[in-house]
């Protein structure tokens, strides 16, 4: 016990002044922050100026510390903590607290001016991981977005999606138990069969039995209640089920709500009986709970207590039997003879005429000033009547405007006039009498007067001080239309200021002709023309409606007025020339064009366009003339190549030779002399002398893309063997000297596919991909060559990094031609067609793919549309417009060539070889 007691006592003593935890034995420890105190070996108080430690005795106990804690524990301050530092003695004062208030706004200062920045990062780093790291959400947004185009049957064709998780596999193939005999026996033991005892014997009711002779003979109700005469309740027995499903099983808690209704309806009933609404909600409460007897009797004591208020009335004649509905709204109307609503409830029960007739008639002796009364009386006359009656009803309502204008419309054109000056008097602010006015002069064709109503009429309403709103009096030329044009000339002004009128009225016209509205916009553009006779864009517009919605004849009327109010405008004279040469009459557009140079002498577009006439005409030579004038007078390069063209047409080789190499001394950068130079020589079989031009070209305009193209074909021409390595010499100058040209490149692609060199032409689609990503043709390209599975996500792809590129567009409608997908093929076609209807291959593709798949009318439609728009453009349209035996091909004729030089599926032969 004392070895015992002696261990313990060694335990609770305190260690030794700097002992160190297994320091004797070699042990090495670690440091925390309970070791800064005095367990370390404290440094030299002679260093730090700090106090000595105090002495302790034999066992360890400070001298005089009675709490038994060192004497550092006397040093612990709120600053410092448990350390003794330099100011260990040191008291905390105000001007302490200044400093650290001091530093403590700098350290504020200075990461304030870091927070921008450091928010910045923040914000840069979250937007890099949300982008590296996207939702589900955000990855099907462009997807859940397309879902709202998706049609109702395309909905339809989608499977379903069963359970095929292992589970409900094993349960769809469990095998089959047949019932046991017990279950089979209790079955027909429980065969809806029930004994009821009654007396000495007992009666066996088959429950089954009874509820099929239930059935028949509901259905022998339904047959006979369907074929009851009139009077009686006519039920419909094919929808008898359905407005059975409306009815509601009637519960405790609804029936307790019914009554607690009741219970308040009834209150309200007697407090107030001389309120109708009581009454009403009394009875529609009885209705409600399939009690029309008691409804009716709720109703009928309203009307005894409420008898002066209609709507009781009309209550008690909805609830009341069809025989005696007639009997309750007589009553009604005794009691109150000044109600509109009870006298038309009172024709509407009569459904003969003549007895509607008379009712009315009754109704108006007692309310002769009821509009109501007097427009239901004239719908169910005849016109004559209905004209006796109008003279009557205007003069017991002579502030209703529609009446006034009911009766104008029924007489004759004097009386009607006479009609509307009386209507106009009664209602001096009423528009629409003047409209009415100047609709009937202009339908009895006196079109000089309606401009002077309508004048006369803006004038009147300002003087009576109403307010000329201009969209109304515009939706109410939009509803005139012939009318309208006076409507607008004398309105269009009005609210709009001096410099926002050309735009404002611009805009009019564009939504009139969206709405349909033709004989609007042309209104509107008409006053704009008189108003900025100088301004050509306005007269192009008006010519465009024109030549849209008007015929020929009218389109040359107003091109002959707009060259007379701006006879410096080119395009007008132009314009002009040409419809009279597609109509036929070529003396007619020269005398137009002679005209228009007298007028603007100048014009190089005027002698360019007597030359197309002529020369399209066939009359080279004075076409040759045309020409020489131009010339003599110092044409442009254009003047010298046409003069080039027409020596072409003739076959006079050494004059178009000469015309080409004056043409190029004098404009060495016009890179369409150039071409013909080259293309010269390649018809004469001079394919050196053609690689010279085609070079000197390609060094004069660098920028050409078909005059390296040219070079290209030709270097693969001369070479054989070695022509595709010339070719690539040639297109890889080119594309230095033209970087990010898409057209360069598609070139080389389509040379490496020309020699089956498929590896190269896929590495070299990608990298013009890199350089150009938002290329329509080799985005199209690119469709083609890749195999047939992968295209749909190609055509993907395209549409998405394309932006609305045409190209691309006729490339996914090739993709649904080929997938015989005919309705989404037509309709991508067509959006190829309206983005972009200058480049005939599309139209060909368009077209070819309506021979094939679409109607007649289909292919006539296309087919017009491509004459009128014209096309100029496209590679394959391009190489056959061009060609010399083709140079006067109407549209059509070249459509079809185009059609014929396109393979199965609208590709070329080259492209059915790569692919």
């Amino acid at each position: 016990m004392l070895g015992s007691r002696g261990r313990l006592d060694f335990l609770n003593s305190k260690p030794a002044a700097n002992y160190i935890a297994g320091a004797g034995r070699g042990a090495s420890g670690f440091t925390t922050r309970s070791d800064i105190g005095p367990a370390r070996t404290a440094p030299p108080s002679t260093i730090i100026g700090l106090p000595r430690p105090k002495p302790r005795d034999d066992d360890g106990e400070d001298d005089n510390d009675d709490d038994g804690n060192n004497g550092y524990q006397q040093n612990f301050d709120h600053f410092e903590g448990n350390d003794a530092g330099l100011f260990a003695n040191s008291e905390y004062d105000d001007e302490d607290k200044e400093a650290d208030a001091v530093w403590e706004s700098i350290d504020k200062r200075m990461e304030s001016r870091r927070k921008s920045r450091r928010e910045a990062r923040l914000e840069e780093e979250i937007k890099n991981y949300r982008r590296k790291n996207p939702t589900i959400r955000e990855e099907f947004v462009d997807l859940k977005g397309k879902l709202s185009t998706v049609k109702a049957k395309e909905w339809e064709r989608i499977l379903e999606i069963g359970d095929y998780s292992r589970s409900n596999k094993r349960k769809r193939f469990e095998s089959f138990v047949p019932v046991p005999n017990s279950l089979l026996q209790k079955a027909r033991q429980e065969q809806q069969h029930s004994r009821v005892a009654g007396g000495a014997e007992s009666v066996v009711t088959d429950l089954t039995a009874v509820g099929e002779g239930r059935g028949k003979i509901l259905t022998l109700k339904l047959d006979g209640i369907s074929d009851s005469v009139t009077g009686l309740t006519v039920v419909d027995p094919s929808g008898y089920l359905t407005r059975m499903n409306d009815l509601k099983i009637t519960t405790n808690s609804e029936l307790r709500d019914i009554l607690k209704a009741r219970r308040i309806v009834r209150a309200v009933t007697e407090n107030s009986p001389k309120k109708p609404l009581g009454w009403i909600q009394a009875a529609r409460l009885e209705e409600l709970a399939k009690e029309e007897a008691a409804a009716r009797k709720l109703i009928t004591k309203g009307c005894n207590m409420c008898p002066k208020n209609e709507d009781v009335w009309l209550e008690a004649c909805r609830l009341a039997r069809p025989d005696e509905a007639k009997g309750v709204v007589a009553k009604g109307v005794r009691q109150i003879p000044k109600s509109v609503r009870l006298w038309l409830q009172a024709a509407e029960l009569d459904h003969d005429k003549a007895n509607k007739s008379r009712v009315l008639r009754m109704a108006l002796d007692e309310i002769p000033d009821s509009v109501r009364l007097w427009k239901a009386l004239v719908e169910i006359s005849s016109e004559e009547e209905a004209r006796i009656l109008l003279h009557r009803a205007v003069e017991c309502c002579p502030l209703d405007v529609e009446l006034w204008l009911a009766l104008a419309r029924l007489e004759t054109y004097g009386v009607a006039r006479s009609v509307l000056n009386k209507a106009r008097k009664k209602l001096p602010k009423e528009r629409a009498i003047w409209i009415a006015a100047a609709k009937l002069e202009e339908a009895n064709g006196n079109t000089s007067m309606v401009g002077k109503i309508i004048e006369r009429g803006i004038r009147a309403l300002q003087g009576e001080e109403v307010v000329i709103d201009r969209d109304i009096w515009m939706k109410e030329a939009e509803i005139a239309e012939k009318a309208g044009s006076a409507i607008i000339t004398n309105t269009i002004e009005i609210g709009v200021d001096e410099e926002d009128r050309k735009r404002t009225w611009v805009a009019d016209a564009e939504e009139c002709k969206k709405r349909g509205s033709i004989e609007t916009a042309r209104a509107i553009f008409s006053h704009a023309c008189t108003v900025f006779f100088t301004k050509k864009s306005i007269w192009l517009k008006a010519a465009q409606l024109e030549k849209t919605h008007g015929s020929r004849e009218s389109l040359i009327a107003f091109l002959r007025k707009a060259v007379t109010y701006f006879p410096q405008a080119e395009v007008l004279w132009l314009m002009g020339a040409k419809e009279k040469w597609l109509a036929g009459d070529v003396p007619a557009a020269r005398d137009i064009l002679q005209e228009a140079y007298a007028t603007i002498p100048n014009s190089e577009e005027i002698w360019l366009a007597a030359f197309k006439l002529e020369f399209e005409n066939r009359e080279l030579e004075r076409a040759r003339m045309l020409l020489a004038k131009a010339r003599d007078m110092g044409g442009t390069e254009r003047v010298w190549m046409k003069s080039a063209i027409v020596e072409r047409e003739l076959g006079n080789n050494a004059e178009e030779r000469g015309f080409i190499e004056e043409g190029l001394k004098r404009f060495p950068s016009f890179f369409n002399l150039w071409l013909m130079l080259g293309q010269l020589e390649e018809r004469l079989g001079h394919l050196k002398e053609a690689k010279e031009a085609y070079q000197s070209g390609c060094n004069q305009c660098p920028n050409c893309i078909p005059l390296w193209y040219s070079l290209a074909n030709l270097e693969e021409k001369r070479n054989g063997l070695n022509g595709l390595s010339k070719a690539r010499a040639v297109l890889s100058v080119a594309r230095l000297k033209n970087p990010l040209n898409p057209e360069i490149c598609l070139a080389t692609i389509r040379a490496e596919s020309k020699h089956g060199n498929k590896k190269e032409a896929d590495s070299f689609i990608a990298k013009a991909l890199q350089k150009c990503p938002n290329s329509g043709i080799l985005w199209a390209e690119l469709i083609k060559m890749v195999p047939h599975h992968d295209r749909k996500s190609k055509g993907k792809d395209a549409l998405v990094k394309s932006d609305r590129d045409p190209h691309v567009f006729a490339a996914v409608a090739k993709l649904f031609w080929h997938d015989r997908k005919v309705d989404k093929a037509r309709n991508w076609f067509n959006k190829a067609v309206s983005l972009d209807p200058d480049t005939g291959d599309f139209w060909a593709l368009y077209y070819k793919f309506e021979l094939q798949q679409g109607s007649v009318e289909n292919q006539k439609e296309v087919l017009n549309r491509c004459i009128a728009a014209e096309p100029k453009h496209g590679e394959k349209w391009q190489a056959i417009s061009k060609a010399v035996e083709n140079s006067h091909c109407p549209t059509e004729a070249i459509l079809m060539k185009v059609v014929n030089a396109l393979g199965e599926g609208g590709e070329s032969g080259a492209e059915n070889g790569r692919n």
